[in-house]
């Protein structure tokens, strides 16, 4: 088979692991709290542990205030705009829904094999480029980012963007250090994690060509990428002179105590001792053990040929393993999750690339068997992968054959509730709606039910009321997106029994209310009779599994 033949080959199968079922598993993971933002460009996330300035300054809630200034829309209090834009542009061409939203982490993930491939081609020649490109191809780490809708996969790609311009900048033309210093503003925008390339690139610049320093490409490219983050640094250079102190991310960093936010969920990662001894058990937990041994053996190659070979070791592999070095102090620093843990991934899989190549050319007698074995190897990735990415549940002891990372997008059945409520309300507009506590809010309200006038929806009077263990970030995107970007009345059931007391127990009908759905989920015990809210007709929500996981309760009022 031809060179062009495998790497189109690659990418088929890279497109269709990443690409087939992408709407399966739930939103359990940090990616709605993008997402939800994201679909109306908003920096509110219904959290009221973590609230943030368009709170804060609300003309709304916060009269006194004057208004929200207008750098608060220049980034968000956690993160920049940049991947919320994205899966904004996205969900508006392709709906409002997980695969809306997904849709570029796939497309980034396809995207990173390719680039990996022109990565270990410039390195180390066009064998070893397609080898790393199949097995990042397959392997599951790489997958899974690429199957949820997290920042990573952006900033992968995006560091593997910067590394190939930057060889081409070391083996061509220095006119593409320009072009790194925009990758690495760009990705910058999309999360602070991307700055990685800074040392990185910096360091070995120092190590084997100083004579770059002088390049004007290079200070173009500093100028760039200065100028691409600025919306960021002008938004934290404000947050500090107006609240005195910095954005989320930097305000931990700097350790600023900020009353807003003394509940700070990531960010409790432990001791640098506890972070350590995580490190090693959790990256066994989130990749294939047959990936592990192939990185393993080949990171012990190279420790072997620079004790021997010092000198030519580090100039054949000094920017590979420099790149690996920095991304794994990163990730000491960040702490061990299995999100951070997915940008070793490209480096290890062109490590391996590079152990499998030294081995087949050494064992030239042995080459079928070495091809066999080869074959077998993408086979189990493979199968491994679609075992904990595609199918709904792993089947296999763990690590064997089945992988932690799976419960980052398990299938609990929110989806299924989600789907649930888009045959119930999908076509038709709330008939009657709560006043809300924000202004923004109170404008996505007012432009909901507009859009639903203008396509001649229906009025339909439901209340919704929920309870029972629901996910934090499950709940975000399949009720609270409800009631913030469609005006649906929903409420949990502590304010529902509050309205009652407050408002006497004909509340609901006297607020104009025809239907009355109560949403319970089953992993809890209720504190006695729920009353009228259990007698109407009841609707089992199954997850793929066939288990019961809500029971919905629809009741005329």
């Amino acid at each position: 088979m031809k060179k062009k033949d495998i790497l189109i080959l690659i990418i088929v199968v890279a497109s269709a692991v990443r690409l087939f079922g992408l709407s399966r598993g739930d939103t359990v993971s940090d990616e709605v709290f993008m997402a939800f933002r994201g679909l109306g460009m908003v920096d509110f996330n219904e959290a009221p542990v973590q609230t943030t300035p368009w709170e804060w300054f609300d003309p709304l809630a916060h009269p006194e205030q004057g208004g929200r200034p207008w750098w608060t829309d220049l980034s968000m209090h956690d993160h920049p705009w940049g991947v919320p834009l994205i899966q904004h542009l996205s969900m508006a061409m392709f709906g409002e829904s997980t695969f809306g939203f997904r849709l570029p982490s796939a497309l980034l993930g396809i995207l990173s094999v390719y680039v990996l491939y022109r990565i270990g081609t410039l390195l180390y020649g066009e064998e070893i480029g397609l080898v790393a490109a199949a097995v990042m191809a397959v392997t599951v780490n790489s997958v899974y980012i690429s199957r949820i809708g997290l920042q990573e996969a952006y900033v992968i790609f995006m560091m593997l963007l910067g590394w190939l311009y930057f060889i081409k900048a070391l083996r061509t033309n220095p006119k593409y250090l320009w072009w790194v210093g925009v990758i690495i503003g760009l990705g910058t925008e999309m999360k602070y994690t991307a700055l990685i390339m800074v040392p990185w690139f910096v360091a070995y610049l120092l190590i084997a060509r100083r004579d770059l320093f002088r390049s004007k490409y290079l200070w173009w490219g500093i100028g760039s990428a200065l100028a691409l983050v600025s919306p960021s640094v002008t938004y934290n250079v404000m947050m500090y002179r107006t609240m005195g102190h910095f954005d989320f991310q930097f305000a931990h960093i700097f350790h600023q105590n900020v009353d807003a936010w003394q509940v700070a969920p990531g960010k409790d990662i432990g001791s640098l001792a506890d972070r350590l001894k995580e490190y090693i058990p959790r990256i066994i937990q989130s990749n294939s053990w047959l990936f592990l041994l192939a990185a393993a053996a080949a990171l012990a190659g190279w420790f072997a040929g620079a004790v021997r070979k010092t000198r030519e070791t580090l100039e054949r592999h000094g920017l590979l393993a420099t790149g690996l070095v920095f991304v794994a102090m990163l990730i000491v620093l960040v702490g061990p999750g299995y999100r951070f843990l997915t940008m070793l991934t490209p480096f290890l899989a062109l490590a391996a690339a590079i152990f499998w190549w030294r081995v087949w050319q050494r064992f030239s007698r042995w080459r079928t068997m070495l091809m066999a074995a080869a074959a077998l190897f993408m086979l189990f990735e493979l199968a491994y992968t679609v075992n904990n990415q595609i199918d709904y549940y792993p089947v296999g002891p763990n690590p064997w054959f089945s992988s932690n990372i799976r419960y980052e997008n398990y299938n609990w059945g929110y989806n299924q509730l989600d789907e649930y409520l888009q045959q119930e309300f999908g076509d038709k507009m709330p008939g009657v709606t709560f006043d809300v506590k924000y202004q923004f809010l109170e404008n996505l309200r007012d432009q909901a039910l507009a859009d639903d006038q203008v396509k001649g929806l229906d009025p339909y009077p439901a209340l919704i009321v929920y309870e029972g263990n629901f996910d934090g970030g499950a709940k975000l995107w399949v009720l609270d997106r409800w009631n913030a970007y469609h005006a649906w009345p929903i409420i949990d059931l502590q304010t529902y029994y509050q309205y009652l007391q407050q408002n006497g127990f004909d509340y609901v009908q006297k607020s104009g209310f025809k239907e009355l759905y109560f949403i319970e989920a089953t992993d809890w015990v209720p504190p006695g009779d729920l009353g009228v809210l259990t007698q109407g007709q009841e609707t089992d929500i199954k997850n793929p599994e066939g288990d019961v996981v809500f029971k919905i309760y629809k009741t005329q009022v």
